[in-house]
């Protein structure tokens, strides 16, 4: 009768070992394995803003997060109802996990995050709506590699005077001309400060008559977030690119770029999908702005390539001490998102 007993409890346990490890596969099996986004762009992959964050998504991709298996699927540029019309395609169609929607799109995913509680959504920078939920508000900000190239204008600088041509004033756009300035003003008290606004994301004639008019006044060195170089190699000035290695636009003008890097951001987005899918943690959408630093990955300065040799070795110097103290933490570089004025 012992031998029975045992036997039982044995075979019990073996019965009990196997449907654990049927149970663990079965939990394993709902994992997925697959990611599918769907993005809306507002300016097209040839811009700065839009073109960093395929790049971003080409980077995240190949690490394969999660063993995910991502891909995506971009728009032409789209505001408004057609950005939301696009948004509800996508998300009516079954076949997509997350909607990024690259730019200000808060007023067209608040109609939607509710009907589509699985899907997780994205928006991306200023004027945007924080709704939390299912709703994830990405920030950028370069304001940090903008004080170090304001450094490398200040010291360069012959006539003291340096300028900016943006494309609307904006909190994400004040933010990184202002710390040019600011960096500038740090080495050399004595700069002078030109600003102007074309008031579009994209219009060449009114980036280059901008920028010749600041070139005129005697401004030697341009931070120039509208992508037109042509005005400063007319005048053989060097000046700075904007949200991406810009040197390739004009390889004898542009010394160096801010950067914007999308992986940090990528890689949060996937985890809370993740959280979301595969453990069934409830989404927890940020209702504020929140960013990641060049020491958290988010950006950087792009390499002076071979316009190196036109930084006297001094300036090199300051510049690899300047960025490691931002990457150590060490030093902060001011938000001013105040309007930047001429003075």
């Amino acid at each position: 009768m012992f031998m029975i007993v045992v036997r039982r409890v044995a075979a019990l346990s073996a019965l009990a070992i196997a449907c654990i490890a049927v149970g663990a596969g079965l939990a394993r099996a709902t994992e997925p394995d697959k990611l599918r986004i769907a993005v809306i762009l507002s300016a097209g992959i040839e811009s700065g803003w839009d073109g960093t964050l395929i790049q971003a998504l080409e980077r995240v991709k190949a690490l394969k997060p999660h063993g995910l298996d991502i891909s995506w699927k971009y728009t032409d540029p789209l505001w408004g109802d057609d950005a939301g019309d696009a948004m509800r395609l996508f998300a009516e169609s079954g076949q997509y996990d997350i909607i990024w929607a690259h730019s200000t799109y808060s007023d067209q995913v608040k109609k939607l995050k509710d009907e589509f509680p699985d899907i997780l959504f994205v928006v991306v920078g200023s004027g945007n709506e924080g709704l939390g939920g299912n709703q994830y508000w990405v920030y950028k900000r370069v304001n940090e590699p903008a004080y170090v190239l304001g450094t490398i204008a200040g010291k360069m600088t012959k006539s003291n005077k340096l300028g900016t041509v943006g494309t609307f004033p904006a909190d994400d756009v004040n933010d990184e001309i202002n710390a040019f300035f600011e960096g500038a003003k740090a080495v050399n008290p004595k700069i002078e400060r030109s600003v102007a606004f074309i008031e579009s994301w994209y219009d060449p004639a009114k980036a280059a008559e901008y920028t010749s008019a600041q070139i005129a006044t005697g401004a030697d060195l341009i931070f120039q977030l509208t992508g037109n170089f042509k005005p400063c190699e007319e005048a053989k000035i060097l000046c700075f690119g904007n949200f991406q290695d810009q040197h390739s636009f004009s390889p004898s003008t542009v010394l160096s770029s801010t950067v914007a890097l999308w992986d940090p951001d990528v890689n949060h987005i996937i985890d809370a999908w993740w959280a979301h899918k595969a453990e069934g943690k409830p989404y927890a959408g940020n209702t504020e702005k929140q960013w990641f630093s060049m020491k958290d990955g988010g950006s950087a300065i792009s390499p002076f390539g071979e316009l190196e040799s036109k930084l006297p070795e001094n300036v090199r110097n300051d510049v690899d001490a300047l960025k490691a103290k931002i990457m150590a933490g060490a030093f902060q570089v001011p938000v001013d998102v105040s309007d930047p004025k001429t003075h």
